[in-house]
């Protein structure tokens, strides 16, 4: 029985839509900074101080400060020039009104919002869609998400998430793309580009936010909000990647971290915000704070008081300060006492404005969406189709013994566990206008695919605890199947900000329950509903098959029915290290070597080498890994050259041949390693990748280009290049890739 949630069509599944209406004035760089100069020159100390301030909308808290009660003064007064929160065409007409009509410079408001993974169309939780290893669909994404926030008139995202983060207790490991700083690049630069398209005076384009400025993935223990000490090579090697790569694509603006580096909060870094970020880097955006980041720097004693916090944050670069309204209190004062000069003020707004102008606001500062616009975008079939595609094409096939899956029609199904019909759980964390009544759960999902008749439902226990009669419900249902498909995971409350935990066990009352569900002999396949690695050597002991799916969005349900029959192969490899046990992490896979390694396996008799006593060195599953319902075979690596010069770029190419039963989708990985350095390097790193489709049976030629670029790192003078010397080379299906290749710089 197959009937389709979506029938579009099949041109919708190749168009990313552009389109958009663009304004009709002149408004290159040179016409806007005329423009903002002449601005400024009438714009009162009170007034330019207004637009560096963004306050949350009514309802819309996202830290630990409220709701602004007197909100709409302040935006007639002039004193709030910008706001952040979910909103709906009509209101956001109307708010913008309050600033048009009642202050005496008419400067239209900005308005922004965590589109974190979709506005109202949900898509898979981001660590899920950089799972997807697939570029496009990652900015079809994007377009997507900028498509239905124009269209309520939102002009701006806190997105993308460019942190590297290598501790999945840290819980913002949701938000990004894993532990690689070339994959995160890749992707943080494909989403800009989703967001802003090629031209920010369309009205369909966002402002992207290229954050956390910098290193905030890098948090001690895995804990939000502490504290951070790397070294500066480690920052540019590792964490600046994936923001170069967002500006590099034309990220609009950038928000400051919450955590410090080197002693001094980011949010009062001139080091960060103005020498790297503005004059090496070439940022010409402007920079956000995290949410109260500026009155925070008293807590991490570097200010004394407000006035002196605001001081900071303004003569670092940031630009505009976000809930606190330090600025506006304090920088009339500030600059009348000549701490802060009013250059510096002047020089902060006008990088804000002249966003608003490239926006095109002051032209219409109603340009962005209407209601007419907000009914016809908001959840429709091209935007459903591609977070369909998008959750089909992010979940990881982690095990798949006797080929359980796929499941074939006919078969009778049990689908148990507190996930299978839950619609809020579906959309995970970082949704601040959820409407879960749109998703499509996994039983309603699996029942159209199926047909009612042949699925049996018992949800058998909530997240953390038991129902009455649960497990003997479940156990009752699984016994009248063929096959037991089993939800576990945790609750969307334990991932994204302020979710750290110290523990990356499933639940307790899970596993008890999936010990009942084994005893009735049946194959369990276990549909894994996080955004986290996770502890799973004992449930892959119990279980058949292991499908990771993430949370994955509004149409969950629907992209799981195409996996689990095989209309759709899966095709996810993990862009984060499941660790065997948390007492591992921070684990990875692009580690440096030491003076005492280990070796390729842990071998508990080798005792003076850098292990565990208790646990092998290597985690669960590898950065990279996935399975697929067919096999993979490479062979014969073919190098352009084993010896180059410094400033070539190799080629190499591999066969990939399919060889099961069924057409399939590969991700084929290229990893490099430095054998001698000037400084210590990784023991490999991913400098390319290729997602092709393989027919059964099929042999495909996959070539890379291996640029200087791509060899290149902070040398020990702290310049960034290339060196001579050998180099080995990888491709594979996963991180663990052993087929290799080795090459010699001159």
């Amino acid at each position: 029985m197959k009937r389709n949630f979506l029938y579009v069509a099949a041109f919708s599944l190749l168009t990313l839509s552009s389109c958009g209406n663009q304004r009709t004035t002149d408004n290159s760089d040179q016409i806007i900074a005329h423009k903002v100069d002449s601005l400024l020159k009438k714009m009162t100390l009170e007034e330019k101080l207004g637009q560096m301030i963004i306050y949350p909308t009514k309802g819309n808290v996202t830290g630990p400060t409220g709701s602004i009660d007197n909100i709409e003064e302040l935006i007639k007064e002039g004193k709030c020039g910008n706001l952040f929160g979910a909103l709906n065409a009509s209101e956001a007409h109307r708010l913008q009104k309050l600033a048009m009509e009642n202050t005496r410079m008419k400067i239209p408001l900005l308005l922004g919002c965590d589109v974190i993974h979709g506005y109202k169309t949900i898509f898979p939780v981001n660590l899920g869609i950089s799972a997807s290893w697939d570029l496009e669909e990652i900015e079809r994404f994007a377009r997507v998400s900028a498509e239905e926030a124009s269209s309520v008139g939102l002009h701006w995202t806190f997105s993308p998430m460019c942190d590297i983060s290598r501790d999945p207790r840290w819980g913002r490991v949701s938000e990004g793309s894993g532990e690689d700083p070339y994959l995160g690049g890749l992707i943080a630069a494909a989403m800009v580009r989703g967001y802003q398209g090629d031209d920010l005076s369309k009205d369909n384009t966002i402002l992207s936010c290229a954050k956390h400025f910098i290193a905030y993935g890098a948090a001690q223990a895995g804990r939000d909000y502490h504290t951070v000490d790397i070294s500066e090579r480690e920052l540019r090697d590792t964490y600046l990647p994936p923001f170069k790569a967002a500006i590099d694509a034309g990220a609009a603006t950038v928000m400051s971290a919450f955590n410090e580096y080197d002693g001094v909060p980011c949010t009062a870094n001139s080091f960060l915000m103005r020498d790297l970020l503005r004059k090496e880097m070439g940022f010409k955006g402007f920079v956000v704070s995290d949410y109260t980041a500026v009155k925070e720097l008293i807590a991490h004693g570097v200010a004394g008081n407000d006035e002196e916090a605001a001081s900071l944050g303004m003569n670092a670069g940031v630009n505009m300060c976000m809930v606190d309204n330090l600025y506006l209190f304090h920088g009339e004062k500030l600059v009348k006492e000549g701490v802060v000069r009013e250059e510096t003020v002047n020089e902060l707004c006008a990088e804000i404005l002249t966003m608003k102008y490239k926006l095109g606001l002051f032209d219409d500062p109603y340009r962005y969406g209407s209601e007419e616009k907000e009914k016809s975008t908001i959840f429709n079939d091209s935007n459903l189709l591609a977070a369909k595609e998008l959750a089909k094409k992010s979940m990881v096939l982690l095990q798949n013994n006797n080929n359980v899956l796929p499941v074939k029609e006919g078969k009778k199904i049990a689908l148990i566990g507190p996930f299978a019909n839950h619609k809020r759980e579906m959309l995970g964390s970082w949704v601040l206008a959820p409407e879960p009544k749109r998703t499509v759960t996994f039983l309603e999902g699996l029942e159209e695919r199926y047909g009612k008749q042949n699925i049996y439902f018992a949800p058998g226990c909530r997240i953390h605890e038991e129902i009455p009669d649960g497990f003997k419900n479940a156990v009752a249902q699984a016994q009248k199947a063929d096959v037991i498909f089993y939800t576990m995971g945790l609750s969307q409350k334990e991932s994204g900000e302020a979710a750290s935990m110290t523990s990356l066990k499933l639940p307790e009352v899970q596993m008890q329950l999936l010990e009942k569900l084994k005893s009735t002999g049946k194959p369990i396949v276990v549909l894994l509903v996080v955004a986290r690695p996770i502890e799973l050597e004992e449930v892959t002991e119990k279980v058949s098959s292991l499908l990771l799916t993430w949370n994955p969005g509004t149409m969950a349900g629907a992209a799981l029915g195409e996996v689990v029959s095989g209309d759709y192969n899966p095709s996810g490899k993990l862009t984060l290290s499941f660790p065997l046990l948390t007492g591992q992490v921070p684990l990875y896979y692009n580690m440096k070597n030491t003076g005492r390694p280990m070796g390729l396996k842990s071998v508990s008799s080798e005792k003076y080498k850098s292990r565990y006593i208790d646990c092998p060195n290597e985690p669960l599953y590898p950065f990279g890994y996935g399975l697929s319902y067919t096999t993979f075979e490479y062979s014969d690596i073919q190098p352009s050259s084993v010896i180059a010069e410094e400033g070539d770029t190799l080629q190499f190419s591999v066969n990939v041949t399919n060889t099961g039963n069924v057409d399939g989708e590969e991700v084929v990985q290229l990893y490099i390693r430095d054998m001698k350095g000037s400084v210590t390097r990784p023991v490999k790193e991913l400098k390319g990748f290729k997602k092709i489709m393989i027919k059964a049976g099929e042999s495909r030629k996959v070539t890379f280009n291996l640029s200087p670029e791509d060899l290149s790192f902070t040398r020990k003078d702290m310049t960034w290049g290339q060196e001579k010397g050998e180099y080995k080379l990888w491709i594979g299906g996963d991180s663990n890739a052993n087929l290799e290749a080795s090459f010699t710089i001159k």
